[in-house]
């Protein structure tokens, strides 16, 4: 095969064999086929895109360019979930219940903390969440920036750590190792620099093919769509969650997604410290109610996936009971230990100062994007790579959209050291939008697609 035959039959609108593509992917890795040869291919997948077959055989080829965990998955005699004190339920459990491989992927969105809540409370029901994580992107944080705010937490695992802190407690976050889809890793970092990487062909294989190399039985998907979202529009992320589906369930792996709203912030917090600090709230049995009712729809979703469980709702009732208790946070308490962390440490969180409103009126948008760029600003993430992050700054959302609220009345509480206060200030100001008329606030948990 030839790849400059290869990049003009898909520039030219033609659908490329799998074997074509698994070539070129191999090729690749192997550094036959150079950087400027991929860059060539992955625009003309973005101009021509791919059908449905060639998404899956892209997905696949990557997938198998490195390491496939695997896990033990005997069937226990008679194990069943544990029960909390003080707790009645009952669930239909369909035959024995061998301990099943989950995780959840989100497509970003600001204040999204949900993995930290949704893994502990998997493994207390007896799955096994290897959830392997990433970094913050534009404008949205990452979910191993945040539990880096924890000292002594690490998140740079080798496979077989990996896998141990997931067999000994249930569940483990940490960072993709270096054996782990190498194909992705070059293909994104080429993608990042070409205007590539808004396609949906390419997102969908990036995506699954880490998520399908950590072997897994079932799999959720929170496809987000608004201001802080990657996909604006809810026609775009239907497209994109489709795609994603379909790959997961045609490589084997149970897949479905939920299309949710990112037109506000989840939950009140955005940045590192503070967003795990309120994710343990809703671990303890508070914290906001829209971040108690996203976990617990993923959490039911991923386990009627991957286990045994019967149906969506009897299992989201199921499990809110493990919130209303001690087991998810002892279950968190001991996955953070395992990989190095320490709870009890000072998790230092900036000084803060309220903003408050210049009017009377009704809260009728929050700009998202913005709020995540503010903590940017204030040193919450990277502008650049080698960028440091402080760890302690960030932002408490006091208002929602539909909110009526009185002039002088604070909107919102900026936690900052001296970095960028008065830039991030007067974004914070930009991005809630007052008007006079009433407004319904957006609803949070959209279509599901299987």
């Amino acid at each position: 095969m030839n790849a400059t035959q290869l990049i003009a039959k898909k520039r030219d609108g033609h659908a490329l064999t799998d074997d074509e593509i698994a070539w070129l992917i191999e090729g690749y890795v192997a550094d036959r086929v150079p950087d400027y040869q991929m860059s060539a291919f992955a625009m003309a997948v973005y101009l021509r895109g791919m059908t449905n077959e060639e998404t899956v055989a892209l997905t696949r080829s990557m997938l198998n360019s490195g390491t496939i965990l695997t896990w033990n998955r005997e069937r226990p005699q008679r194990e069943r979930p544990p029960r909390l004190k003080g707790v009645r339920y009952q669930l239909r459990l369909e035959g024995e219940w061998p301990k099943r491989v989950v995780d959840k992927h989100s497509t970003g969105g600001i204040g999204d903390k949900i993995s930290l809540i949704l893994a502990p409370l998997l493994a207390t029901y007896r799955m096994r969440v290897p959830m392997i994580s990433g970094r913050g992107l534009g404008p949205t944080g990452g979910t191993l920036d945040k539990l880096e705010s924890i000292p002594g937490f690490r998140t740079d695992l080798a496979t077989d750590e990996f896998q141990q802190v997931c067999n000994d407690v249930g569940c483990v976050i940490s960072g993709a190792t270096a054996d782990l889809v190498p194909a992705d890793r070059k293909l994104y970092a080429l993608r990042d620099v070409t205007a590539t990487v808004s396609c949906i062909p390419l997102i969908t294989a990036s995506v699954m093919s880490k998520k399908l190399a950590e072997g897994l039985d079932g799999l959720v998907l929170d496809v987000k769509h608004g201001s802080g979202a990657f996909m604006k529009t809810e026609e775009e992320a239907r497209r994109l969650a489709e795609s994603l589906v379909n790959v997961g369930n045609t490589l084997g792996v149970k897949t479905r997604a939920l299309l949710t709203d990112m037109n506000q912030p989840l939950g009140r917090m955005i940045g590192n410290a503070v967003e795990v600090n309120e994710a343990i709230e809703v671990m303890q049995g508070g914290g906001p109610d829209d971040l108690r009712d996203l976990t617990l729809a993923l959490g039911a979703e991923a386990m009627v996936a991957g286990g045994p469980f019967g149906t969506v709702f009897s299992t989201s009732r199921f499990i809110e009971n493990a919130l209303n208790g001690s087991n998810v946070y002892d279950m968190f308490r001991r996955m953070v230990a395992a990989q190095g962390g320490d709870l009890d440490a000072l998790r230092v969180v900036a000084p803060a100062s309220e903003i408050t409103s210049t009017c009377s009126g009704f809260i009728q948008q929050i700009d998202c994007e913005a709020l995540g760029y503010a903590v940017i600003e204030l040193g919450g993430g990277r502008k650049v790579q080698a960028d440091t992050i402080d760890h302690s700054v960030g932002i408490e959302m006091l208002v929602r959209i539909g909110d009526e609220v009185e002039a002088g009345q604070p909107v919102a509480r900026m936690f900052a050291n001296s970095r960028g206060r008065e830039e991030a200030q007067a974004m914070i100001e930009r991005a809630i939008v007052f008007g006079d008329e009433a407004v319904e606030p957006p609803v949070l948990i959209g279509e599901r697609i299987t």
